[in-house]
């Protein structure tokens, strides 16, 4: 399943859909966040039908990037229940990502 790329109403459903669902914030000007764009990518096969993986872009949905406090990006948050669960920001190894999806899943 290829990531989704959500706008405010996909997002706002997603989050509080009752699982676990990891929001890529990025920009497509953003170098660190092409360099992470693949491992979110796999991550979305990886986890299909377990998490819910997708994108937002900054650019395009600067009300939820303010919304969320993303400062810097790429940020990654992590929600469950409609609350935020974890963060990361800036490029991390996939394991950093997976470490957490695994512990919620």
């Amino acid at each position: 399943m290829a990531t989704i790329h959500f706008n405010k109403e996909g997002f706002d459903k997603a989050i509080t859909s009752g699982g676990i669902t990891m929001v890529d914030f990025w920009a497509s000007w953003c170098g660190p966040c092409r360099m992470l764009a693949p491992v979110i990518d796999d991550l979305a096969n990886k986890y299909e039908g377990k998490a819910v993986i997708g994108k937002v872009n900054v650019d395009d949905e600067q009300a939820l990037a303010m919304q969320y406090g993303v400062m810097s990006i790429p940020t990654v948050i992590f929600f469950k229940d409609g609350k935020e669960l974890d963060r990361k920001v800036g490029v991390m190894p996939a394991e950093a990502y997976t470490a957490i999806l695994d512990a919620n899943i």
